[in-house]
C-alpha cells in the first residue's frame, strides 16, 4: 500500500501536493509495484491538529476523482470521517483506512456497509494530542488483539462483512517504542487471536528514531525496511509505505524467505 498524502503537514513528506503532482505520484507507485494507493487528507501524526470534513474533502476529492480513471489498482481513502468516506467511495475509492478503528466516528461503519466497501480498522487510543498518555499495557499483544476484536465486532454489527475487514495493530499509535517493537515481534499472536488479514504501517515512524541514529522521518527508510521485513516474516498481508519501489523489493525478498521456511 503506497502512501499518497495530500496534506501540507505530513510528518514524512514536505509541502502541499497539488492534483497534478498527486496523479504523478500515484502512477509512479503503481509502476513501482504498489497494489493499493492510500489517499489521505489529514495528518494523524501524534500532536497533529484535526481537520474538518470540508477541508479534508477539498484535499482528497480532486485527487481521487483524477486518479480513479488512471489507476488499475484499488484506491483507499485514509479517513475516519463518515462524510469523507462516503464521498470518496462514491467517487470510486474501494476501501477506507480508519486510523481510529471506528472510535472517532461510529457512523463510518454504516457508510462502509452501505457502500459495500472494505475497511482497515487500526488500533489506537485517544486522539493525536494525548495518545501517548494512554500507552499503558499489561500485555501489549493481547491488549491490542482484544481491543481490535471489539472494533471488528462493532463493524460486523453494523453490517460490514467479516471478509471485508482488515486489521492494523497501529505501530506508533498510542504506543511507546517498546510497544511498537513488541507488536511487530508478536504479529503471529495477533493474527491467531483476531483471524483477519493484517496491515502493518511502520514507514518512517518515530518509534524507529533511535535505531536510525536520530534521523528525521526522511532518513528512516533503512529502519523501515527492517520493520517491513519483520512484518512480512511474521505474517503481515499488507504493508503501508512511503518509498514504494525499494520496499517492493524488500517485501519480495522477505516473502521468499517466509515461503522457504
Amino acid at each position: 500500500m503506497g502512501i499518497l498524502n495530500v496534506t501540507p503537514d505530513s510528518f514524512a513528506e514536505s509541502g502541499a501536493v497539488d492534483v497534478r503532482m498527486a496523479i504523478d505520484r500515484a502512477l509512479t507507485m503503481e509502476a513501482d509495484g504498489a497494489d493499493i494507493v492510500d489517499v489521505g487528507g489529514e495528518s494523524t501524526r501524534p500532536g497533529a491538529e484535526p481537520v474538518d470534513a470540508e477541508s479534508e474533502l477539498a484535499r482528497v476529492m480532486p485527487v481521487i476523482e483524477a486518479v480513479r480513471g488512471r489507476l488499475r489498482i484499488p484506491i483507499s481513502v485514509d479517513t475516519y470521517k463518515a462524510a469523507v468516506a462516503d464521498a470518496a467511495l462514491e467517487a470510486g475509492a474501494d476501501m477506507v483506512n480508519d486510523v481510529s478503528g471506528l472510535l472517532y466516528d461510529p457512523a463510518l461503519a454504516d457508510v462502509v456497509a452501505r457502500r459495500g466497501a472494505s475497511i482497515v480498522l487500526m488500533h489506537t487510543r485517544g486522539r493525536s494530542k494525548d495518545m501517548y498518555e494512554q500507552a499503558e499495557y499489561g500485555d501489549v499483544a493481547l491488549d491490542v488483539a482484544a481491543e481490535l476484536q471489539s472494533r471488528v465486532d462493532t463493524a460486523v454489527a453494523a453490517g460490514v462483512p467479516l471478509t471485508s475487514i482488515v486489521v492494523d495493530p497501529g505501530v506508533g499509535f498510542a504506543k511507546r517504542p517498546v510497544h511498537s517493537y513488541g507488536v511487530l515481534a508478536r504479529l503471529p499472536e495477533l493474527a491467531a487471536a483476531i483471524r483477519r488479514p493484517l496491515l502493518v504501517g511502520p514507514s518512517r515512524k518515530s518509534f524507529m528514531r533511535a535505531a536510525a541514529g536520530g534521523a528525521d522521518a526522511a532518513g528512516r527508510d533503512w529502519t523501515t525496511a527492517a520493520a517491513v521485513t519483520a512484518a512480512v516474516l511474521n505474517g503481515a498481508h499488507i504493508v503501508r509505505v512511503h518509498a514504494v519501489g525499494p520496499m517492493v523489493q524488500v517485501v519480495r525478498a522477505a516473502e521468499e524467505i517466509r515461503q522457504a521456511g
